[in-house]
């Protein structure tokens, strides 16, 4: 038996060797190099004097630091559960559909999702233009006057948000759609027969079995918008871009524009330890909720 194991063992090692190796350059060998750039004050290129934990001293005193770590935070919240919900819902409504119309639906909500991020700012930038935009016939008429939405701090992060999740919802609803399309119609049809309504369809059957869906769609979301940095950096062109900056800003202004490679590295490990933490105890609080 130990005969047996020992060559299925080697097989198998050989076969990991190379993913092996790959992760251990890509990701391991940077990722101790970027904790040991935390400890000195180095440029973005080259070396740089050891300064121990002064860095993370900084980053503790650094207002600018919890301004971006907050906006961060309030960015997520604003994003990750409604785009959640919203695809869902809309998966939920363009499941009903058949033929044709499905495809057309799914394909119209899908569209935003391919679009660079840069058309995304174009389009939205134009349409909430202080002074010509499309939108801001309902906004003057709600406000009574014209709003720049992006100029205009309390609105600068919602807005980015409400931009985030029209662009982003289609990939959620591709997802939901692929987890409704593997619920077997005959369970529905066995529930109808038993007079069961749909809302007690929808809570007995589709949403305990699309939870592992719900489940990765919440942590993908997660992970993706804690790492913020295109659609804030594009809209805040020309403003007050200190009371709108992200945790990736932070990061690209202190490393790329004030060639602070060991203060930016500190943000960077800060953000990377944010993102495992939050990641992990979402997932491990959304499957036990899927578990009870």
């Amino acid at each position: 038996m130990t005969r047996t194991r020992r060559p299925e063992a080697l097989i198998a090692l050989a076969l990991l060797a190379p993913f092996l190796l790959t992760y251990a350059v890509l990701f391991v060998w940077p990722t101790a190099q970027l904790v040991a750039l935390t400890f000195t004050k180095a440029p973005l290129i080259g070396a740089g004097d050891w300064v121990g934990f002064g860095n993370y001293e900084r980053l503790w005193k650094d207002r600018l630091f919890w301004t971006a770590t907050w906006n961060t935070l309030y960015f997520v919240l604003l994003t990750v559960i409604p785009s959640t919900l919203l695809g869902l819902a809309i998966a939920l409504g363009v499941n009903r559909l058949k033929g044709w119309a499905q495809s057309l639906m799914l394909a119209a909500f899908f569209l935003p999702y391919i679009l660079p991020v840069s058309v995304v700012y174009r389009i939205w930038s134009w349409l909430l233009d202080g002074e010509f935009g499309l939108l801001q016939v309902p906004i003057a008429a709600l406000m009574g006057e014209n709003v720049p939405v992006f100029r205009v701090i309390p609105l600068f992060i919602p807005t980015v948000a409400l931009v985030t999740v029209w662009w982003l919802v289609g990939f959620n609803v591709l997802l939901f759609i692929a987890g409704l399309r593997n619920i077997s119609a005959e369970i529905y049809e066995a529930a109808a027969l038993d007079g069961a309504t749909r809302g007690q369809m929808f809570r007995r059957i589709t949403w305990p079995l699309i939870w592992p869906i719900t489940v990765l769609v919440a942590t993908i979301q997660l992970i993706l918008q804690l790492k913020i940095f295109d659609q804030i950096y594009l809209f805040a062109q020309g403003g007050r871009t200190d009371a709108t900056l992200s945790m990736v800003g932070l990061i690209y202004r202190s490393a790329f524009q004030k060639n602070q490679g060991g203060y930016g590295a500190t943000v960077a490990l800060v953000l990377f330890l944010l993102i495992v933490a939050v990641s992990v105890l979402q997932y491990q609080l959304l499957r036990a909720r899927g578990q009870r």
